[in-house]
């Protein structure tokens, strides 16, 4: 692609502040829009286009499937495995689903609790926007409260900004791979940010606006932990509250996780040496490319409801109560009996021979191979959920 790279802007200035009596060079980012204003040239044009159109089907297609809630309520999940195992958690979909189930994962709890914390905060965050609170610092600082309540960042300061130095990388800010500004700094700069995302001074399309806006808030880095799933999660909030998105169902997760590299050096690009314009063809890739993707597994996931459904529906007299088991592994895929028979309301014998009809269709498998406590689950659906969602090991 072409590049419209402008070598001389700058996009911030160093400041010297003291650490513990140590002082160290820390960057402040100058206010969006960019300055020079961004250079972007006919095939940078044509991909802003295809990425705006991904979203558009997308959307589309959330609003024809059949249960848009239910797809939602696993996409929000899957977003929250993938986000919280960029910060380091070893957490997959399935523990975090035992986990909600109350059944023991296969990890430490403490990463389960961090998956359900971002889940909650998504929650909140997306219901304050519902109700008609607006897109800004405050919903931020309240969603970070609810992801950071429990477990290994309650003590940082949840849902305040910070009120001292921190830094990405290395043992220390003089070792630091890059050093955020200053804490003095950054209420000025997160104001300027939230003018920026409401179209102050002027007005940027939502996607262009999403990408410089998520670059700035990882630069400004405002909270003391927790920096990184607020940031990813700010673009999807961004999306719903300029209309692009009828539904919270885009999460760029999978595509920095995938790009982890790539995703640090481009951000290290724009502080560098001010190139926005190839932040922004990474970013619309991964929106046009994650788009497709959610849209496909969405029509697959109608797919597999229609064909299962027709399977059960051959059963004859035992298909009523299995088509009633079926719909509530669409809502809980990884499930105990015990659990089956109080849902349903019906007697544990009763959940065991529709469970057993629904194995013999190969739908639902036993996960346990034990005598007492199975825990069933929706294999196929199940791993159409956890697609791309492996747990990163580091080599």
């Amino acid at each position: 692609m072409a590049s419209g790279h402008t070598p001389e802007r700058t996009t911030g200035t160093y400041v010297t502040t003291s650490v513990a009596g140590e002082p160290v060079r820390a960057f402040v980012p100058h206010a969006l829009p960019p300055d020079p204003p961004l250079q972007l040239k006919a095939p940078d044009l044509e991909l802003l286009e295809r990425a705006n159109l991904a979203v558009g089907r997308l959307d589309g297609v959330a609003k024809m499937i059949p249960e848009t809630s239910l797809f939602l309520y696993f996409y929000v999940r899957k977003e929250a495995v993938l986000s919280s195992q960029i910060e380091g958690t070893q957490s997959s979909l399935a523990d975090l689903l035992l986990y909600e189930s109350k059944q023991t994962p296969g990890v430490p709890i403490d990463d389960v609790e961090e998956v359900s914390s971002y889940v909650a905060a998504l929650n909140h965050g997306l219901k304050r926007m519902r109700g008609g609170f607006p897109l800004s610092l405050r919903l931020l600082r309240e969603t970070h409260s609810v992801l950071m309540r429990t477990g290994r960042g309650s003590t940082k300061q949840p849902g305040e900004f910070r009120r001292s130095q921190n830094w990405i990388g290395g043992s220390g800010p003089s070792t630091a791979a890059f050093v955020p500004p200053p804490p003095d700094k950054v209420v000025d700069l997160m104001g300027a940010l939230e003018k920026f995302m409401h179209n102050e001074p002027t007005p940027t399309s939502s996607l262009i606006k999403a990408g410089l806006s998520h670059v700035q808030f990882e630069t400004i880095h405002p909270f003391l932990d927790g920096n990184g799933r607020i940031g990813r999660l700010l673009i999807t909030l961004l999306l719903c509250a300029e209309g692009v998105l009828s539904e919270p169902i885009l999460y760029l997760s999978l595509y920095f996780k995938q790009h982890r590299n790539e995703y640090y050096e481009r951000l290290e690009k724009v502080r560098s040496a001010g190139d926005w314009e190839g932040w922004l063809r990474f970013f619309l890739t991964g929106v046009m490319e994650t788009a497709n993707q959610a849209a496909a597994t969405a029509q697959r996931t109608a797919m597999l409801f229609e064909k299962d459904t027709q399977k059960i529906a051959a059963l004859g007299k035992a298909s009523a109560t299995a088509l009633r088991l079926f719909h509530l592994l669409q809502k809980r895929p990884v499930i105990s009996l015990v659990a089956v028979a109080k849902q349903l309301k019906v007697s544990f014998p009763t959940a065991a021979s529709s469970m057993a009809n629904l194995e013999r269709l190969k739908i639902a498998r036993e996960s346990t191979g034990l005598a007492r406590g199975k825990i069933f689950v929706y294999d196929r659906y199940l791993k159409l959920l956890q697609e791309g969602t492996e747990p990163i090991r580091e080599s």
